[in-house]
């Protein structure tokens, strides 16, 4: 049962609202609809689909609600149809009491995308309560001397029904005295008078009753009635007269129980019974009767219930002071209540979304809300506002709803989430406010890469470690949380082409564990670096890199290599030490290098065996033999020494070197014995021939050699520098080691050596040249012979 467009005000109303609201969320026409009170429960009454011009098939995806500014569900909406269906019992009286027409204001608000459709529903009223009057029974005494044509009001009858179904007419029963008569005083309501038609004799009836009948305008017609009951009285010919003909009075609406309101007051000229007055109410309505009561005697008027200034806002009290004689005097009081800030504002959550993405642009939509205030003036209206450290804003839309969009967008890894809190506070005195508390949860987005520990790893590694060994970790971490912050790690490929890092090192994608995949070789690859990567696992997947730099360290697996005296010549060298050597004489130095380097390589000398003991000493830190005493005849010729030359690692390796020393009585006349053969004296003399002989050339060589030892040397440093796989860390050696690096432990000294081989039966000088000071610890048998030929080219051995 739709009506048509709404009236002119109405119309003018909807346009105030459509410019507040920009015309964009708001439809302009409000559509109305109409229903019989007490209408079951069910009932159809309109179409939101047909008045809204909408696809019914969307209706369910766009969220519709119906909301009453009420908040009670008196309409419901099929979702399926669009039809807008009785939801709850819908009784005139208790929704509007008095007032007509009567008009429940009602939205559609559709969520998605966000619109607003207004309208009213009417709520008709039916006969389907009677009249009834307050008091069943009505006293009225009068005096005899009452003239005819004076008249009596009666208090009129209460019909909670309005318009045609209220009271429309009153009757009487028959009766010799009164008549009735209707007055209306421009109210719409009908107040019934009697009229004494007859004049009045106490002594022939002293009283009578008759029955007054209320009729209301439904179909059929409901009636009620009151029992009228005439005392007739000795004359009185003074009325009551109030002071003032109307009382106004202020009562705030918090006013206590039982408090004092007004007091009235009358005079009546008359005396005795005739001169003492009561006050009652006139015509007064269950509303009056409920809320105030008065003093018969004092005409003190009480507050009997509280005051709600939302509910009334105003009282009109018909009051009347009556005499012992029956005469009486009328006024009215008028009360108007006070509002007073007795009414926190409240919020209503129509939409939340819990959980927006982080990514989300501003001013999304995250609730819509309905914030209301039941009193007036200032203490109604209301400010809502929220936290301003909060990255969200409060927008208005339409009649005191509200929406809360992002003002920025959001960062997960700054706040998971926010906990708002929605202030709402009136202008009252003092302020009520209400707050309501909401949490919204931001989920993640992939916009954070990977980031390690650290830029740049260093791992140490033993060589000769096993394969599959641990060597270290790298960690990334992500700020991201679930799939976008699962980190997988790989390796990348070298910058170095010639580094074959795939057979080198293997990663475990899952922890960033870095495994060694074959042993390593200080010698051969002291330090390589390569870069890994991290990715997530988000769409699309964010990475980050960082530089491993692995450093070999050395494990003592090189035992020290003699260098001089050579071990692996066809004939042993032998020194030649003069027997007037003095105690400290320098008899020859054994030189030794390792291929190892730190304290794998620092070397030590020790005298494990020779042929008289104590008669030669070796020098711990540099490998010097040397005499430790003064020579003597008795002495042996010939001596044979065993030095042990050992490193410092952990466990130690060392070598065994035999020298082979001849005690002679001077360089000029040199020999030596052979164990195998007897010489006789012819071949000594033939010897001092040729030892003289040998000593020419030696002088003579000894010139040439200089000459080319510097060419030689020149070229070999150069040589020696592209050679050097022996670099060992200076630093303070322990007191009984060698420092083999360097210029070695010869330390730019020369030594003249006589070597006197008995194979070939002749005697020759041969001149040692300086040991070169970087020499290539690893090589193959052949390049050691090779060094050997090349010394023995020179002279030396």
């Amino acid at each position: 049962m739709r009506t048509g467009e709404g009236s002119a005000q109405q119309i003018r109303q909807v346009l105030l609202f459509f410019v507040f609201l920009g015309g964009s969320l708001v439809h302009s026409e409000t559509r109305r609809y109409s229903v019989p009170e007490e209408t079951e429960i069910g009932s159809l009454i309109g179409n939101v689909v047909e008045d809204t011009g909408l696809d019914v098939g969307d209706l369910a995806a766009r969220g519709p609600r119906v909301i009453f500014d009420d908040y009670l569900p008196h309409l419901q909406l099929d979702l399926q149809t669009g039809n807008l269906l009785i939801n709850q019992h819908l009784d005139r009286e208790a929704l509007c009491d008095l007032t007509e027409p009567c008009i429940l204001h009602f939205q559609v608000l559709f969520e998605n995308p966000l619109e607003f459709f207004r309208a009213e529903l009417w709520v008709k009223d039916i006969n389907d309560h009677a009249p009834t009057f307050l008091d069943k029974q009505i006293l009225l005494k009068m005096p005899e001397s009452t003239v005819p044509g004076s008249s009596f009001q009666i208090d009129n009858a209460q019909d909670l029904d309005v318009g045609k179904n209220g009271i429309q007419n009153y009757t009487i029963s028959p009766n010799l005295h009164f008549r009735l008569k209707l007055q209306d005083k421009g109210d719409g309501i009908k107040y019934p008078e009697l009229v004494l038609a007859q004049p009045l004799d106490r002594e022939t009836e002293s009283e009578f009753s008759f029955t007054l009948t209320a009729w209301d305008g439904g179909s059929p017609p409901r009636s009620g009635t009151a029992l009228i009951h005439i005392i007739i009285l000795d004359i009185n010919d003074n009325a009551p007269q109030f002071e003032r003909p109307v009382y106004e009075v202020q009562v705030a609406e918090n006013r206590p129980l039982d408090s004092l309101v007004i007091t009235v007051s009358a005079t009546d000229l008359d005396v005795g019974a005739n001169g003492e007055l009561l006050y009652s109410f006139s015509h007064a309505s269950r509303d009056v009767r409920k809320t105030f009561e008065i003093n018969p005697i004092s005409g003190e008027v009480y507050l009997k219930a509280p005051l709600d200034f939302e509910l009334t806002q105003s009282y009109t009290i018909n009051i009347q002071a009556t005499d012992g004689g029956g005469l009486s005097g009328k006024s009215a009081i008028t009360v108007q209540v006070v509002d007073v800030n007795d009414n926190p504002p409240e919020v209503v959550m129509t939409s939340l979304t819990s959980s927006i993405p982080e990514n989300s642009p501003p001013e999304t939509v995250v609730a819509v809300f309905r914030v209301r205030d039941k009193d007036t003036g200032d203490n109604g209206n209301m400010v809502c506002s929220i936290p301003d450290n909060l990255p969200f804003l409060l927008k208005p839309t339409f009649k005191n709803f509200y929406t809360l969009i992002t003002e920025r967008p959001l960062d997960r890894e700054i706040s998971t989430d926010y906990n708002i809190t929605i202030t709402v506070s009136d202008f009252g005195t003092p302020r009520l406010k209400t707050q309501h508390r909401i949490t919204v949860l931001v989920s993640d987005v992939n916009d954070n890469t990977p980031i390690f520990t650290q830029t740049t790893y260093t791992l140490h590694v033993h060589e000769n470690n096993s394969p599959a060994l641990h060597m270290g970790t790298v960690s990334a971490t992500d700020r991201d949380s679930g799939a976008n912050a699962q980190v997988t790690y790989s390796l990348l490929p070298p910058h170095d082409p010639h580094l074959p890092l795939a057979s080198l090192v293997s990663i475990n994608a899952d922890n960033g564990h870095l495994f060694a995949l074959r042993a390593l070789d200080y010698e051969a690859l002291r330090a390589f670096e390569f870069r890994v990567g991290a990715a997530d696992a988000g769409s699309p997947a964010l990475s980050s890199e960082a530089l491993v730099r692995v450093l070999v360290l050395d494990d003592n697996d090189n035992a020290p290599f003699v260098l001089y005296p050579m071990q692996n010549a066809s004939a042993p060298c032998t020194e030649l030490v003069p027997r007037a050597a003095e105690p400290g004489y320098l008899v020859t130095k054994v030189v030794a290098v390792d291929g190892d380097s730190g304290q794998n390589a620092w070397l030590s000398y020790q005298l494990l065996k020779a042929t008289e003991p104590g008669l030669f000493s070796v020098w711990a830190h540099n490998g010097e033999v040397r005499t430790a005493r003064l020579l003597s005849e008795r002495d042996a010729p010939k001596h044979r020494l065993a030095v042990l030359v050992k490193d410092n690692g952990e466990p130690p390796m060392s070598v065994t070197v035999t020298l082979h020393v001849l005690l002679v009585d001077g360089f000029s006349q040199p020999f030596l014995p052979l164990p195998e053969v007897a010489r006789d004296e012819a071949q000594a003399d033939s010897l001092t021939v040729y030892l003289v002989i040998a000593l020419a050339a030696v002088s003579s060589l000894f010139l040439f050699s200089v000459l080319t030892f510097v060419v030689v040397r020149l070229c070999r440093r150069n040589r020696a520098a592209s050679l050097n796989r022996f670099s060992v860390t200076e630093g303070n050696f322990p007191g009984h080691l060698v420092d083999a690096s360097g210029t070695g432990t010869l330390s730019q000294n020369y030594q003249y050596e006589v070597c006197l081989t008995g194979v070939s039966g002749t005697n020759e000088f041969k001149f040692l040249k300086p040991i070169i000071p970087s020499l290539v610890s690893q090589g193959t048998e052949k390049e050691m012979e090779q060094r050997s030929t090349f010394l023995n080219g020179f002279g030396f051995s």
